[in-house]
Order: structure tokens, then C-alpha cells, then sequence
């Protein structure tokens, strides 16, 4: 880059040194262990379901034993070839359901040795207090909402329907679509073809459509359009100049810099497979993922290089492009901020890759060249997606380019809703703070951002929550995507309770469950509801999403979008009718072709007619909305019944004094296992005999934690999804 001119050198130094101080928060630190890979998860509204109040100490269930496991062959997900007729669903915002009947539950055994648990029966049209169990075939369970304590805390759960089928026929099922009744009026059921065959395709055209706006920013510095074009062409062909072929992987390892959205686009352009890899990765984390992968060449910011050193020999990879904090900061700007990143703070470990280029030095190489846009078809492979680090082994969720395209017209479709209650901007502003690398800020942020021609403010730490709400302070922002522990961070600060929120029309609810206490108290200072959505790595991510036009939080995950299909089904596969707890299973455009080279894999997860298996519990009411109640392997089972730490979580996060909480089960000679609470605490007053009053007054005996635990800090993986896997030790 050229040098400026003294007089605007000492005006870029000035402003260069606030930035500085900036980058030195922004920059992770290298070493920190993120040990888990960006979640798989999904936001989910929990069942604050009561069970038999009656009795503080349930029966035993009779021993079940685990459905036998089917082969399944693995399913490519369904092709958009020719236009189906869209079909318009009629207009009608959903309505608050009475309370009836707690959904039926369709128990999952965790081991064959464990009981099943009881069954519920039919509800009386209204709810009653359950009566005492009387040795009926089928055990009674009366939907209540948690009770009320001495300070009234609101009852976490909002009672959902149990659908009932006119006499004489089937109980409805969700293969019925009861959602299309529900969908915003003109919004039809289903996408037409795709304009682009693929996303370089898609980004292309947004960059010449909207050359002159900015795309992305970060401390301060903005890249246009139409240099996010010319700069991803010359990185494009820099690889090819590699000798890279078709469809190879290239991974990139960096927090939100504006270098991200440049290698991006240039390896997707150039015809070659992006695989994210979460920057806080130890080195046996990347190690795996890289070898994997197959990646031959990967983008790093300096800051985690050395994690790259102790691996690289046992890797494929040959190239490697390392970044720096203050690469596209400008010339003055940038010398200050990486001489604050590296000698100042020391946030940049000693390293050494032989052999490496810089990202400067890339750029510069690529566009003195002539670059080759590949012959991509929406059938080729766009991004190695890992998933499963919070759970187990990570595996390479495999998207193609129709999956990734198909998911940005769904939503494209699905927010402009959004903007019959507050008029669309001129030029939208994203919020960028989730990382680019896991799959939410990826196709909601960069991919749909940039169909829309936004501008995204990138924030490279968003744990620093003063820094950013420093950043959010600068200028008006119109879509907020976010999940639970970043908004709940948020509203503990004073300085972003003075901000400006008249602007906001979209706060989108991803990554992991929104507690209801979060989003009333954000409606109540923002005047803008948070929107949660549901989705996977394995999604592209968004499989369903609530109505954007302002209403109510539901606590639920909302409705399949268009061209998408939502089934609950039992352990053997077969469908549940509506308002019964089952599997979450998934069917649409946006649906991976499988796991990277784990065809063994993907055959658990793949169902023959082409929906995946989630591995969320959840039930779907009358009205088309899914309520998920827990993670499939984190269900505690309680002699026989099923406790969801989900419902636990939202209902003690309610608690004065409590500012997070996670339950998970342990082992009990008695119960087989009991629940225990994690607490972080908001007032240090709090005690544990405290809480576990408050549990006495709001939950039915046996969901009761046995065990308090205090701490000051949860582990959580870098988006801020709470490890219930780590607690368990």
C-alpha cells in the first residue's frame, strides 16, 4: 500500500493510535482454549413443562429397551430443478394458545437398562391440578406453569396446544403442514428456482450491484463492494497460481477481520471448498481438522500461528497465507495497531512457518495476475462446515453450493416481513459479532448481508463488551443477530442501555436456546423483539424461524420456512401426531448431502425419504410452531421420567440474583440420576438454600436439583454456548 502524505499520515496516526488500543482488546489472545468447535446448535425455546405435582417422588417406570437401530442410506438433499407453483398461505398472525394438555412424550432410553418414561394421557379442555396416580395403564400429567415465589418471578413456560382430531380420524400430524395457515400473508410455501448457480455467482452480482456501499467494517476501516470484488479476484488468483484444482479445501483460521470475507469469497470464486476452523483451537483440534479436511492451503491471523506450527508436519497442508491485525487498516494505522498487538499487549506468540506468504504479499502477487473464474456448479462442495465439537468427535458437515444459496433466499424472503411494521432502510447495517467461522454469521451475516447489499460491522472480540458497545455507539444498526449470552451480557451494561435503539427492526436469536427473562427484558429496553430461529451446521444453518413483524417472543422455534419440512418422529422412525414429543427431523433445499467421508455417519442421521435427524426433543402444536424441550443426549432421567435441563436453565435463570445457569444430570444410586445446577451469580448474596427454595416452589418434585454448584464463570465454547459436556467432567 502506498504511503500517505505527511500531513495525512499525522491525521491517520492520531486516529491510528485509539485504533491501536482497540485492536489490542479485539485480538484473541493465542493459546486460549476454545475447545470446542462453533455449536451445532440451535436455539430452543424450553418446555417449562410440570409433571405429577403430586408426588415428590415418582414410581418407577418398567424397563424399556432401545429401539433397535435401522440402516439408512445417506440422502442428498432435495434439488430445486423447475418452479412449483408457489402457493400463497392465507394471513393470520398466530394467537395465544389456551393452556391444555402437556405434549405427549415419546421417551428415548439412554441406556437399555433404564426405564422408559411414563406416559401422559389426554388432557381435560382445561388444566387441573393432576390427580394422584391410581395404577392407570397410561400415568397422568396436568400442564402447569411454574408456580410463583415470594418474588414473583414469571412463569418460564408458554403452554402449547395438544392438537385433537375431530372423532372418527387420524390425529393431525406435522406432515399435514399445519404452519402454511400461519405464514405471513403473500409469503408463499415455497422457493422458486435459484438465479445463481453459485455463491460466487451471488456475490459477484452484489458487489457490481452495490459497488460504491460499504460492505464490511471493522475499527473504523470500511471495504467497498467494488473493492471486496477486485480484492477477492486477486486472492482467487494467488491460490490458482498454486496449482490448487478444482474443489480444494482451503481453511481459514481467523476471528471477524475484514481479511475474512476477502479469502472468502476468493476461494469460492476460484472454485475451491472453504473450511472454517475456529481460531481458539488447541493444536490436536486443528490437527484433526485439517487432516480431515484434506486442506492444502490455509489463511491464518499471526495471533494463532504457532498453534499452526506444532501440526503442520502432519498435515497437507503446503501453503499458507499468514494475516495481521492491521493488514488492511491502512498503511499508518496499521504499523501502529500490529506494533500494539505484537510488542505491546504480546498477543502474538514467537512462531515460525518456513515458507509462508503474507496476506499483503498475496494480494499483491494475485493481481498481477489474470484471474480465472471457475466453472462452479450448484452441485459442488462450498464449505466443509465442523460441527460436533460440543458433543464429540467434529465431523465435516458437507454443503454445497444450492444448500448455502437456497438458505439466503429462505430468509431473504422470510425478513422482508420485518418491514411492514418499520420501513426498510436505505442502507441496512448488520451487527457482525458472532464469528464468521461458525455457520449462523456466515449465511445470515456475510451471505445474506451481502445479497441485500448491508454494510456488517465486524467486531473481532465481542467478549470485550464495553469495546463493543463502543463500536454499536458510532452508528445506527438495523439487524442484530445474536444468541442468549451475548444479549443477556449486553443488558447488564449501562452504556448499552444508553444507546439509541430507535433504528433497530430485526434482533435474530440463533445458536442456542433464548430464555424467555432475556427477551422481555430486551423487548423492554429496545423496543424490538428478539426473532429466535432454529437451524444447524447440517441446515446451512436456518431450518425455522418465528414471524419477523414484531410479535410476541413465543418460545418456540416458529415455523419451517418456505420449502422446508419439519416431522416428529419416534425412536423407529414413524411420525408423531401433533402436540407429542419426538426427534426434530429436517427436510429441504438447505439440508447437507452428508458428513465429510463418514458415510457411517451420515447413515445415522439421514432418514431414507430424505429428512435429517436432528437429535433435538421437541413437539410441533396446532398452529404449525415447534417448541424444542432438550438435546436428545442431554435428557436427565429421573426414575423413569424425563427432566430437560433446558426447562431447569430457563426457569432458575428467572431467579434474582442469578446471571447463568447450566443443569446437567449425575449419576444417583437411587433415581438413577439427579439434577445438578451450575449457578454464576448476579448478587453474591445468593445462597444455595435460596435457590433451592425457589426450585421448590417452581418445580415438581422429582425435576428438583440435588446439588448447587457456584461459580464464577460457565465454560462456553467462543460463541458464547454454554459446554454442558465439560461440567459433566
Amino acid at each position: 500500500m502506498a504511503k500517505s502524505s505527511p500531513e495525512k499520515a499525522k491525521k491517520a496516526s492520531a486516529g491510528a493510535k485509539t485504533a491501536a488500543a482497540k485492536a489490542s482488546a479485539a485480538a484473541p489472545k493465542a493459546g486460549a482454549t476454545g475447545k470446542a468447535e462453533a455449536p451445532k446448535r440451535k436455539p430452543a425455546a424450553k418446555a417449562a413443562v410440570s409433571a405429577p405435582a403430586a408426588a415428590a417422588k415418582p414410581p418407577k417406570a418398567p424397563a424399556s429397551k432401545p429401539a433397535a437401530a435401522r440402516p439408512v442410506k445417506p440422502q442428498a438433499s432435495p434439488k430445486l430443478t423447475t418452479t412449483a407453483k408457489p402457493t400463497t398461505a392465507a394471513s393470520r398472525a398466530p394467537t395465544k394458545s389456551k393452556p391444555t394438555a402437556q405434549p405427549k412424550t415419546t421417551a428415548t432410553s439412554k441406556a437399555p437398562a433404564k426405564p422408559k418414561a411414563a406416559a401422559r394421557p389426554k388432557a381435560a379442555p382445561k388444566p387441573k391440578p393432576a390427580p394422584r396416580q391410581e395404577t392407570p395403564a397410561k400415568e397422568v400429567a396436568a400442564v402447569t406453569a411454574p408456580s410463583s415465589d415470594a418474588s414473583k418471578a414469571k412463569a418460564a413456560a408458554v403452554a402449547m396446544p395438544k392438537a385433537t382430531a375431530p372423532e372418527g380420524l387420524a390425529p393431525l400430524r406435522s406432515a399435514d403442514k399445519p404452519w402454511l395457515k400461519n405464514y405471513p400473508k403473500g409469503l408463499a410455501a415455497e422457493i422458486g428456482p435459484l438465479e445463481d448457480r453459485s455463491i460466487g455467482d451471488l456475490l459477484v452480482k452484489a458487489c457490481r450491484k452495490f459497488a460504491t456501499r460499504p460492505a464490511f467494517t471493522c475499527m473504523d476501516k470500511s471495504l467497498s463492494y467494488a473493492e471486496l470484488e477486485k480484492m477477492s479476484a486477486a486472492f482467487g488468483a494467488y491460490l490458482q497460481s498454486k496449482g490448487l484444482k478444482k474443489g480444494a479445501r482451503v481453511a481459514i483460521m481467523m476471528p471477524n477481520v475484514l481479511q475474512y470475507p476477502v479469502a472468502i469469497m476468493g476461494v469460492l470464486r476460484a472454485g475451491y471448498t472453504v473450511v472454517n476452523v475456529n481460531p481458539l483451537y488447541t493444536p490436536r483440534e486443528l490437527e484433526h481438522q485439517l487432516k480431515d479436511s484434506g486442506a492444502e492451503a490455509i489463511v491464518i491471523l499471526e495471533n494463532f500461528a504457532t498453534t499452526l506450527q506444532a501440526v503442520i508436519g502432519k498435515t497437507s497442508v503446503k501453503h499458507v497465507v499468514v494475516a495481521t491485525m492491521g493488514d488492511l487498516l491502512g498503511f499508518v494505522k496499521g504499523t501502529i495497531v500490529n506494533f500494539v498487538v505484537r510488542r505491546v499487549k504480546k498477543l502474538v506468540p514467537a512462531w515460525s512457518l518456513p515458507g509462508h506468504t503474507s496476506f499483503p504479499a498475496a494480494l499483491k502477487d494475485g493481481a498481477a495476475r489474470v484471474f480465472k473464474p471457475a466453472d462452479v456448479s450448484p452441485d459442488d462442495v462450498a464449505f466443509l462446515q465442523y460441527t460436533g465439537g460440543t458433543t464429540g468427535i467434529s465431523k465435516g458437515a458437507t454443503l454445497i453450493h444450492r444448500n448455502v444459496l437456497a438458505n439466503v433466499e429462505q430468509l431473504a424472503i422470510w425478513v422482508e416481513d420485518a418491514y411492514t411494521v418499520k420501513p426498510k432502510p436505505e442502507n441496512l447495517v448488520y451487527v457482525c459479532a458472532l464469528p464468521l467461522y461458525h455457520i449462523f454469521a456466515l449465511t445470515v451475516n456475510a451471505m445474506m448481508g451481502m445479497q441485500q447489499g448491508a454494510q456488517n460491522l465486524l467486531i473481532p472480540n465481542p467478549r470485550d463488551i464495553p469495546g463493543f458497545v463502543k463500536e454499536l455507539a458510532k452508528q445506527p444498526f438495523h439487524i442484530f443477530p445474536g444468541l442468549n449470552t451475548l444479549f443477556n451480557a449486553l443488558l447488564n451494561n449501562e452504556d448499552f442501555r444508553k444507546l439509541d435503539f430507535k433504528p433497530l427492526v430485526l434482533t435474530l436469536g440463533g445458536g442456542m436456546a433464548v430464555q424467555r427473562g432475556v427477551a422481555e427484558r430486551w423487548k423492554e429496553l429496545t423496543g424490538c423483539s428478539i426473532t429466535e430461529g432454529y437451524g444447524l451446521s447440517e441446515t446451512s444453518p436456518v431450518a425455522t424461524a418465528n414471524r419477523v413483524n414484531g410479535a410476541e417472543f413465543t418460545g418456540t422455534i416458529g415455523l419451517p420456512l418456505p420449502s422446508t419440512e419439519i416431522a416428529i418422529r419416534d425412536d423407529d422412525g414413524n411420525a408423531l401426531p401433533l402436540g407429542e414429543v419426538g426427534e426434530i427431523c429436517i427436510k429441504g433445499p438447505q439440508v447437507m448431502t452428508g458428513y465429510w467421508n463418514r458415510a457411517d455417519e451420515t447413515a445415522k442421521v439421514m432418514t431414507k425419504d430424505g429428512f435429517f435427524k436432528s437429535g433435538d426433543m421437541g413437539f410441533m402444536d396446532e398452529r404449525g410452531y415447534t417448541k424444542i424441550v432438550d438435546r436428545k443426549k442431554d435428557m436427565i432421567l429421573v426414575s423413569g421420567f424425563n427432566v430437560y435441563p433446558n426447562e431447569l436453565e430457563e426457569v432458575v435463570a428467572q431467579m434474582p440474583g442469578v446471571l447463568e445457569v447450566a443443569a446437567i444430570g449425575v449419576p444417583d444410586e437411587h433415581s438413577g440420576e439427579i439434577p445438578k445446577l451450575f449457578i454464576v451469580k448476579k448478587d453474591q448474596a445468593l445462597t444455595e438454600d435460596q435457590v433451592l427454595a425457589y426450585c421448590r416452589n417452581n418445580l415438581t418434585g422429582y425435576k428438583r436439583p440435588r446439588h448447587i454448584e457456584f461459580r464464577k464463570e460457565l465454560p462456553k465454547t467462543p460463541v458464547g454456548k454454554i459446554l454442558r459436556r465439560e461440567l459433566r467432567g
